[in-house]
């Protein structure tokens, strides 16, 4: 059987990679934000560590974070992003 997705509305943010972008989206969501220790320095890795239902998984640069129609969270990738979901007016 084939089956289509209901439409649904869903809470979405873009990660554009920057230490700023993970910052704010750290406020909105469970995630953690990556940081490699050197030495006497700690340096930003662009890459965050979000709080799935499965466990945490990793979101890159350019990740999207959706939050589901269950309160859900999860990192999707932007081609899978734009094939599935369109911008919602007046929401």
């Amino acid at each position: 059987m084939k089956y289509r997705k209901k439409p649904v509305i869903v809470e979405a943010d873009h990660f554009d990679g920057s230490e700023e972008s993970a910052r704010v989206l750290q406020c909105k969501y469970p995630m953690h934000i990556f940081r490699e220790v050197g030495g006497d320095h700690v340096t930003w890795t662009g890459r965050l560590q979000v709080a799935t239902l499965e466990g945490y998984t990793i979101a890159s640069p350019q990740d999207w974070i959706i939050r589901g129609v269950a309160g859900e969270i999860y990192p999707c990738k932007p081609h899978i992003f734009h094939k599935t979901y369109e911008p919602v007016e007046g929401r």
